[in-house]
């Protein structure tokens, strides 16, 4: 009788095999796909002779690539602007938002560290308080966060699956309790988008950040900021990329007196338009790569590959990350019994070339679609050695 092959291994051909390791780390640095490194080599051949690219091409890059993040979590391409990465996401929340003396943002203890350096020095430039949310429980929850909200709370910013231990917080309960007066949430889903489902109206949030390098598949460098259109009107003037005009024509640019564009676009990076931009084009071809597979498939093939992870783990060793899948997404992370060890076991496996991340204490291990049951075996193998 015929076999069929499962559904991930018609994916897998669309990666350059990785012959000396197994990888799985796309929690850390994403393996891009063949048709983005085709997308930089088309570019890096624009670049070799500009002159046969004319100034209509300018935003053509652009436009794709906002259309095609706007059908990724379901909102319009009018409030997206390409960043760098994360960071200069929520800088440009925090520069854009109007505040008062004792206005209080709220962040977890243990996020990712750009929470702290985007948020701690807007103590001292306008007079806010940052306070910080330890869990009452293992993982961080919706109602920690809700708990240690005051009337003065006027921004949670976290992140939608923690770095450190791959739990998913319930980002529409948040935004409900921020809503219900007034506060708003920033919400950065770098570890998710692309990874898992995703709609803006679900989640509730005020604003989503994201580095395009790890689930996206994208170069370093790359990433977005989305913004409700009702917070693009009130959002304070501040510097802008010279290009991002409410024109998406070189022609139609004012070189005189520019103003920037009423929609998300005046939060663009610099030079975030062009065929002669590599990270541009090469997250273009991801991001319409990661439509065609469809997060759901990465989502089911990493869970299954997750949950098969936790049942082979010897007894000295046990999860980090919430043991329901459907709290957590799209990675798992385990320990050793003491730091130690679980510091001597990292280094084992990244001797073997079993390619993961250590994050605070825990091993993590984050898969994608070019990887099967014989990774997590090899790094079976290693651990129980």
């Amino acid at each position: 009788m015929a076999t069929t092959k499962p559904v991930t291994d018609n994916w897998k051909k669309e990666w350059f095999e990785i012959e000396d390791a197994a990888y799985l780390n796309t929690a850390n640095h994403a393996a891009m796909p063949r048709v983005s490194l085709r997308a930089v080599q088309a570019s890096l051949e624009a670049k070799k002779f500009p002159h046969h690219v004319d100034d209509s091409a300018f935003f053509e890059v652009p436009i794709r690539l906002r259309a095609s993040i706007a059908r990724l979590i379901g909102s319009k391409p009018e409030e997206i602007a390409l960043t760098t990465g994360a960071s200069p996401g929520v800088a440009a929340v925090a520069h854009g938002l109007t505040w008062k003396p004792g206005d209080e943002i709220i962040t977890a203890k243990g996020e990712f560290p750009l929470q702290y350096a985007t948020w701690k020095p807007m103590e001292e430039r306008e007079g806010v308080k940052l306070k910080i949310v330890a869990p009452r429980d293992r993982f961080i929850t919706a109602d920690d966060l809700i708990a240690a909200m005051t009337p003065r709370t006027r921004v949670i910013s976290v992140s939608h699956v923690r770095f450190d231990d791959g739990s998913l917080l319930d980002a529409s309960r948040v935004a409900a309790a921020c809503h219900a007066q007034g506060a708003m949430l920033v919400l950065d889903v770098s570890q998710s988008c692309g990874a898992a489902p995703m709609d803006v109206n679900e989640l509730g949030a005020d604003f989503l950040v994201c580095a395009g390098y790890k689930w996206l598949l994208s170069p370093w460098g790359t990433g977005f900021v989305w913004a409700k259109s009702e917070h693009l009107d009130t959002a304070r003037p501040g510097p802008f990329y010279w290009m991002a005009q409410d024109t998406d024509s070189f022609s139609a640019l004012n070189f005189v007196d520019p103003t920037p564009s009423r929609s998300a676009h005046r939060w663009d990076a610099a030079e975030a338009v062009t065929h002669f931009n590599f990270n541009l084009t090469a997250m273009d071809a991801s991001v319409d790569f990661v439509l065609r597979v469809g997060p759901d498939l990465v989502l089911k093939h990493n869970r299954k590959l997750i949950e098969f992870l936790f049942e082979c783990l010897p007894k000295d060793c046990e999860p980090a990350s919430p043991l329901d899948c459907a709290q957590r997404v799209p990675y798992g992370c385990f320990t050793a019994p003491t730091q130690e060890k679980t510091a001597e076991l990292y280094k084992r496996l990244r001797k073997e070339n079993v390619v993961v991340s250590m994050r605070e204490g825990r091993i993590r291990v984050s898969p994608h679609l070019f990887n099967s049951e014989q990774d997590i075996d090899r790094l079976i193998g290693v651990v129980t050695a």
